[in-house]
């Protein structure tokens, strides 16, 4: 069966640079679990590491932290849905919002429990995703304010998560100069600007976030180590906290050009083969891992003298070329992930997730 492996020092190596990081910077930060999928032993494996504050964008998430550390600050990080505020001012401390009326419906729950719910308002800096214009800012937290059991602490946004923008200086001194608008109308005091992401954080690194920006939500960084803005890895941070294994189910050599009338494969595609190749051979290993997983866009074999053939719902072909080296059947060969692989295969029920 194929797994997943989580190096549970390295995880603590990348924690523990980003805190260092950010606290060099006087920021504070929460950490985004999603990746996780809700894997209780992954997440303990988290919260472990001292965490106090986690964001994620799924309830039952947030109730397993809980369970696990009922101290830790939940954060659910985009605006709910109204058939779940019941669950969510259970099991989140603070949620995203971007509509007047669902924090109307999360105040009167907040009263029926008899909590404060912290919220924190998202605003629209151009990626079009979720947000409050800023033309409407001040009517919207007029709204808000008049709303019992909640609290407002912050004004946030998301940028390159829909259509690709990027931060900038001047978008995070944009943010920041809503939040002194909204102080100074209100006579209110707003402790979050949370504008920075993983892709934020090389901002942070060459020193161009302003000091009004004082909130990051870290998620891929600290999972894959990596600078989302030129795709390199971060310096002094490890970038394979996860390890995937598939095993080889079946090895033969076969042709490499298929023979027979060719039209359509499962998953739509029409393949082309080069005519040099008829005739020629290659060992194929067949994985016990699919598309069902994962996008094998998204997964590189560790050996780079393995390539990719082809995959169906429950197995991917991979060549080994004209020599079987090593491998036989029951071996496993084993990728490096990028974020949407890992999210596909921790999301998968089919895969073991094990921690080294």
């Amino acid at each position: 069966m194929a797994y997943i492996e989580l190096y549970s020092e390295k995880l603590k190596h990348n924690y523990h640079f980003l805190d260092n990081l950010f606290k060099s910077y006087g920021k504070e930060w929460g950490i985004v679990s999603k990746l996780l999928c809700g894997n209780r032993a992954f997440l303990k494996e988290l919260l472990d590491l001292g965490v106090k504050e986690v964001h994620d964008s799924r309830i039952s998430n947030l109730k397993a932290i809980k369970s696990i550390n009922p101290e830790v600050q939940t954060v659910y990080i985009k605006p709910p849905p109204k058939k779940a505020i019941r669950s969510l001012v259970k099991y989140a401390d603070v949620s995203f919002n971007s509509e007047s009326e669902t924090i109307m419906h999360i105040s009167e729950e907040a009263q029926r429990q008899g909590v404060t719910h912290s919220i924190i308002i998202m605003v629209e800096m151009g990626d079009l995703r979720e947000g409050v214009m800023g033309d409407d800012l001040i009517e919207f937290y007029a709204k808000v304010f008049k709303q019992p059991n909640i609290k407002v602490i912050g004004l946030g946004t998301n940028l390159n998560c829909l259509s690709g923008v990027m931060p900038s200086h001047d978008k995070l001194i944009q943010l920041s100069l809503y939040k002194q608008l909204i102080e100074a109308t209100f006579n209110r005091k707003i402790p979050w600007v949370t504008a920075g992401s993983s892709v934020t954080l090389p901002l942070l690194l060459k020193k161009l976030v302003p000091k009004g920006s004082n909130h990051f939500r870290i998620g891929e960084s600290l999972f894959f180590g990596n600078n989302l803005i030129n795709g390199k890895q971060i310096k002094g941070m490890k970038s394979d906290v996860f390890r995937l294994h598939a095993q080889i189910i079946e090895l033969i050599e076969k042709p490499i050009v298929p023979f027979g009338d060719v039209g359509t494969n499962v998953a739509g595609d029409s393949l082309e083969f080069n005519d040099k190749d008829i005739g020629k051979s290659s060992y194929r290993a067949i994985l016990d891992l699919g598309l069902l997983d994962i996008d094998v866009n998204n997964i590189f074999p560790v050996n780079k003298n393995i390539e990719f053939v082809g995959a169906s719902s429950d197995m991917i072909v991979m060549s080994l070329g004209h020599s079987r080296k090593k491998y036989k059947v029951g071996d496993f060969i084993s990728f490096r992930v990028n974020y949407m692989g890992a999210l596909s295969i921790l999301n998968s029920n089919y895969i073991d997730k094990k921690i080294v």
